[in-house]
């Protein structure tokens, strides 16, 4: 099958690249880097994301969105990734389906329209990190409305105006200013974001009416989709910097590109880089058309994309000497990126082993997945 980006798919990508380039590059970023105080959301920065319509990417049009699907979302999750963007893009994003998947029409057009245009901004916490990423690992419990429980390592939780939180009966909007929220300012290696831990202590909260576990599962999935995309994004930045570096750093009177050894090993890197991009752009693919491998394609992608990422910033340090090492170079801003998403929504040894699942049973059986700590198991 012949399977590439649509032509309004690249001219978003271009679109997205360029004004990264132009208006947000590395010295915005580092900028945000050296100040671990701030929020970490530069204002300019999410004016122009709501502006530009990549909040509304998967928002339906009668809510003011684009009504695009998660493979367009996917292009701006890469895009995003190769810049090392900070800010709680993704948790808007994510907001913004969790409502549209699991909400009442009221719940949406009360919350898609705001959310879409960047007047709100979302956060989720949708399994217990470091959990296998099913409904089952759900970080809240609910009783009468009343949720309680420790989310923890959620993004942009503390400027936040609606958390998504789940819980084992469904999904819940908590206001996180409302009374029994709690928000701690959590350190982070990787300062192109910000976490929180937020404890809940039966805070009332406004269910999304049409959340089941499948659902739920959907949501984590497409999580799964976009952190992949950023990895690929990333891994495939920190190799084309490296390549760019190599061909002019000179040893022994040649470019240390031109040695064996790093040819070989950065030609390697190379096609795991783009079978890391193909298999993420055929999961998000798989889960807008619903096709029935979805379930594998994540898991893949997820897994791939993980591990090229980890691969493709740690040579980016090797293949850059001693320069790569310092605090003055960018390498450590993909490295530490890196190194935070490969556990978002579950690692490479998780979706493995839910890729095993999948191919022995033919199906994910919720029940074969442990849901006390990051080994899942087949039945």
């Amino acid at each position: 099958m012949d399977f590439a980006l649509t032509d309004e798919q690249r001219a978003l990508d271009d679109a997205v690249r360029s004004y990264l380039r132009d208006r947000f590059g590395p010295s915005q970023v580092r900028a945000v880097y050296e100040d671990p105080a701030g929020d970490g959301d530069p204002a300019e920065l999410w004016k122009a994301v709501g502006e530009q319509g990549w909040l509304a990417v998967l928002v339906p049009e009668e809510y003011d969105g684009m009504g695009l699907g998660l493979l367009d979302a996917s292009v701006i999750a890469r895009a995003f990734g190769a810049g090392t963007v900070p800010g709680p893009w993704l948790g808007t994003v994510l907001a913004a389906e969790a409502v549209r998947l699991a909400g009442s029409p009221d719940q949406h057009k009360s919350w898609l329209p705001r959310l879409a245009s960047g007047e709100l901004r979302g956060a989720v916490a949708l399994h217990r990190p470091g959990s296998s990423p099913v409904p089952a690992n759900a970080p809240a419990t609910a009783g009468a409305g009343k949720l309680s429980g420790q989310l923890q390592l959620v993004e942009y939780a503390g400027g936040a105006d609606i958390l998504v939180v789940a819980a084992a009966d469904g999904i819940y909007l908590v206001d996180p200013k409302a009374t029994g929220v709690s928000l701690t300012r959590c350190e982070s290696l990787d300062r192109t974001t910000r976490t929180w831990t937020v404890d809940l202590d039966g805070v009332t909260g406004e269910k999304l009416e049409a959340s089941t576990p499948d659902v739920l599962q959907d949501l984590i999935d497409r999580a799964a989709v976009l952190v992949a995309s950023d990895l690929v994004g990333i891994a495939r930045k920190a190799l084309t910097e490296t390549v760019e570096y190599d061909k002019t750093r000179v040893q022994f009177g040649k470019p240390v590109g031109s040695f064996q050894a790093i040819k070989h090993d950065l030609a390697d890197l190379h096609v795991m880089v783009t079978m890391a991009e193909h298999a993420t752009t055929y999961a998000a693919y798989a889960v807008d058309a619903d096709l029935p491998d979805k379930a594998l394609a994540v898991s893949i992608a997820k897994s791939k994309a993980a591990d090229t990422a980890r691969k493709a910033t740690s040579d980016m340090i090797q293949y850059h000497g001693g320069i790569g090492y310092t605090w003055e170079h960018d390498a450590h801003f993909y490295f530490k990126r890196a190194k935070r998403l490969e556990y978002a929504y579950g690692d490479a040894a998780q979706h493995r082993e839910r890729i095993a699942s999948v191919l022995l049973d033919g199906a994910v059986d919720q029940g074969h997945l442990q849901t006390d700590g990051s080994e899942m198991s087949v039945g």
